[in-house]
């Protein structure tokens, strides 16, 4: 079917990919301070750092509503539209697990973590924060693939994607650390059984930004 010459000046869906992917890291830096908060017996302000994170998850949802509403009509994709939503959705994913954290802290404050495993919390904390700043840099550089095609820049993507996976089992020694150490402090079942969910959803963060990183391979395949 012939392209209307009118929508060859439509605006291409990574620019909105792109949008969302800020908004991702916005989210994290806030993430990160709730956290620290958290960890800390004077701060309290833990709740507010929750509101600006679901705050900022409505602001996202309302730019992939957008992607999702244009895309069919409106832009020129270049690769299948089937890819993009699949990429969005775990882009989103990383958002959710930030939110389903913060949920879950909320329903036990009373629980602090243990001083053994602060350490150990944050190393994972931080080491969630590195590859949701990666999914922005990634984006940026497919942009510009998908404009010029060129083979280094490929590969340029195809490295953030590689230490996207590399992060994410740096994430996984972090997360086995913790609920291994867990299993030997002297403290009640119902808070093992808490910080372990914690961690698996912490760790979740870098889950849902690798497969974010999979389904940009899969569109620089096409």
């Amino acid at each position: 079917m012939r392209i209307p010459f009118s929508d060859m000046f439509m605006t291409s869906p990574f620019e909105g990919i792109q949008e969302h992917a800020e908004k991702v890291k916005e989210c994290s830096w806030v993430f990160q301070q709730a956290i620290e908060c958290h960890f800390s017996p004077k701060c309290t302000t833990f709740e507010e750092f929750r509101d600006e994170v679901v705050r900022l998850e409505r602001e996202a949802d309302a730019i992939k509503r957008r992607i999702r509403g244009h895309i069919p009509k409106r832009s020129m994709t270049p690769v299948s539209t089937f890819l993009i939503f699949r990429y969005l959705k775990q882009q989103d994913g990383v958002l959710d697990a930030v939110e389903d954290t913060l949920d879950w802290i909320s329903y036990r404050r009373k629980t602090k973590i243990p001083e053994a495993l602060e350490k150990d919390f944050s190393l994972l904390v931080n080491a969630v924060i590195d590859p949701i700043e990666k999914l922005t840099s990634m984006v940026s550089e497919a942009r510009q693939y998908f404009k010029s095609y060129s083979e280094k820049q490929r590969v340029v993507v195809k490295n953030i994607i590689h230490e996207l996976h590399r992060q994410e089992r740096e994430v996984d020694k972090f997360e086995y650390d913790i609920k291994k150490k867990l299993f030997n402090l002297d403290i009640d079942a119902v808070s093992i059984m808490y910080l372990v969910r914690l961690a698996e959803i912490i760790g979740s963060i870098a889950d849902h930004a690798q497969n974010a990183g999979d389904m940009m391979r899969a569109m620089l395949s096409k």
